[in-house]
């Protein structure tokens, strides 16, 4: 941008000499130096607003958003969990603007200890999925919902899928069975805090899940190598998150799904930085209300077609993709994160000593 307002400036100049006219060339000059002072002006304004997602469509949306606003983005894609360890470890000097993960219980456990700004709500029109998800503290937007967890299950070996929770634990699927790690799947962990909500307590779950194991459990990291588990066939049913077993059965027709009662609501969401400065909070408000805009919208809906972009969306007038099936058809359930968040850690360490290993 520099280098135009040189140009610019040394194409006046040029202009003036050749001019009959000395103060036609001196208005040009000036304003000339006018522009290049506040174009340079308005890029300086601009900080580096760095982005911790785990969304398949961030890469897309950062470069939109950039494009749309001039605002240069730091895109740091992972797994909801090294994420979190990260700002964890980083608590006391965070390098962090803004993240965007599914479950508001991470939200809500970085809520609860201060690390999130409060009080920042988008000028939207929610629809009830958006409305139920929105915190009283607005410390973190709602973005869309997904179910935790579909049942994705390989139909040429499975006639009849299981039609309930307890059914998993018959040995009709001894060694049948797989899910992810929460420690690294951030989906995961609502998963099993709606599993114990449903079951009555953490104890229940704790129970329920020990006699999963026995039944043969498979554990991998995230969705998709517990799917690839699926189509290897070193399990028949995947339990994963809906978005993922959607876009895998678009892409493998041999792949059903199924919903098991109740599966849990799971809102993708994004939370700012408590301690990051003024310009980059500022700026990731910017982020927000255009990833709820109509054009942000359209960029969550087409920048991972087959993975996350099959949600549902939290805005009034926007629509879930065709391959998403009615939200009324299966039982849902919805969990506090405030009552869960704060149990993550001690929950996933359990499950990691006594599941995975």
């Amino acid at each position: 941008m520099r280098l135009i307002a040189v140009l610019a400036g040394t194409c006046a100049l040029a202009l003036a000499a050749c001019s009959s006219s000395s103060s036609s060339g001196s208005s040009s000059a000036s304003s000339t130096a006018t522009s290049s002072s506040s174009s340079s002006a308005s890029t300086a304004s601009k900080v580096t607003l760095v982005v911790y997602s785990a969304q398949g469509y961030d890469s897309a949306m950062t470069k939109a958003f950039t494009a749309a606003t001039g605002i240069p983005v730091k895109l740091d894609d992972n797994s909801t969990g090294p994420l979190l360890t990260q700002i964890e470890a980083s608590k006391n000097n965070p390098n962090w603007g803004l993240l965007w993960v599914d479950g508001a219980t991470a939200f809500a456990g970085l809520d609860t200890q201060g690390l999130l700004l409060k009080g920042f709500e988008p000028n939207v029109q929610w629809n009830s999925l958006g409305t139920q998800s929105v915190p009283s503290d607005k410390s973190y937007t709602p973005t869309g919902v997904i179910l935790m967890a579909a049942l994705a299950y390989n139909k040429q070996k499975v006639k009849s899928p299981p039609t309930s929770w307890q059914s998993l634990l018959s040995s009709q699927w001894k060694g049948q069975v797989g899910m992810n790690d929460p420690s690294q799947s951030g989906p995961t962990f609502p998963f099993i805090a709606g599993m114990m909500n449903y079951l009555g307590g953490v104890n229940a779950g704790e129970s329920y899940f020990t006699k999963l194991k026995a039944n043969g459990l498979i554990i991998h990291p995230t969705n998709g190598p517990t799917l690839q588990a699926l189509t290897s066939g070193q399990i028949n049913l995947a339990l994963v998150q809906s978005s993922a077993a959607i876009g895998a059965a678009l892409g493998d027709k041999n792949i059903g799904i199924s919903y098991l009662n109740p599966v849990t609501l799971l809102p993708s969401a994004i939370g700012i930085d408590a301690k990051a400065p003024p310009a980059e909070q500022a700026e990731a408000k910017q982020f927000i209300e255009f990833v709820l805009s109509p054009a942000g919208q359209k960029v969550m809906q087409s920048g991972d077609p087959t993975g996350d972009s099959l949600y549902y969306p939290v805005i009034q007038g926007v629509s879930p993709l065709s391959a998403l099936p009615a939200l009324g058809s299966t039982s849902t359930q919805t969990i506090n994160p405030y009552t869960w968040g704060p149990q993550e850690g001690t929950i996933n360490t359990w499950f990691d000593d006594n599941i995975v290993r």
